[in-house]
């Protein structure tokens, strides 16, 4: 068994730390988040509660042109009230959407791109402590520059930088999305590095 499985397996152990949930009360019901109040019961048998956050899901994608730069979206971001760059991304339609579906179609609308390489890389779990969303991450390939669509109340730019410098604004701060720091990050190591 190699160390990386004798982790994962230790992960797998939940005796002792398991929390069951007792009772929910749904507190707000809103158009993206639904948010609840859990009555749970701790592995110790004290009560406690947990306010979780329910979102249906989302997807985001790298995209990587052939001369290896990365499109970003430029957009405000209203609960920071600045601009900040960002990958591709959006909320499934459906919670039992196709994922590589959901990615392409944000692609294409918030930046005109088609890809003909679409490749899953991981799952991202956004918020943890409070959170269920998932976000679903691909690598785009092959790019062909269309023209966006976005949907109606995204107003948004986007830009191609090297992912060398895109890899350096993340290090330095100054690209501080999570999905767009772990994706990025994730391309860069698997198919840029020079380790």
């Amino acid at each position: 068994m190699s160390k990386k499985d004798e982790y994962l397996k230790i992960l797998e152990n939940t005796v002792g730390f398991t929390e069951d949930k007792v009772g929910s009360e749904l507190i707000y019901d809103g158009r993206i988040i639904h948010v609840y109040r859990d009555a749970i019961r701790l592995p110790n048998g004290s009560d406690a509660v947990r306010e979780v956050v329910r979102h249906i899901g989302a997807v985001c994608v790298v995209p990587v042109t052939d001369d290896g730069k990365v499109v970003l979206v430029r957009q405000f971001r209203y609960p920071f009230g600045k601009m900040i760059y960002e990958i591709p991304a959006g909320k499934l339609d459906l919670r039992d959407e196709e994922h590589s579906r959901a990615a392409m179609r944000e692609l294409e609308e918030e930046t005109g791109y088609i890809c003909s390489s679409l490749e899953y890389i991981g799952d991202l779990y956004s918020t943890p402590g409070f959170c269920d969303e998932v976000i679903h991450m691909y690598c785009a390939r092959g790019l062909v520059k269309g023209k966006p669509h976005p949907d109606e109340d995204e107003f948004i730019d986007t830009v191609a930088i090297p992912i060398e410098d895109v890899k350096d604004m993340i290090l330095d701060g100054d690209i501080t999305d999570s999905k767009t720091q772990a994706a990025v990050l994730k391309v860069y190591v698997k198919y840029f590095s020079k380790s």
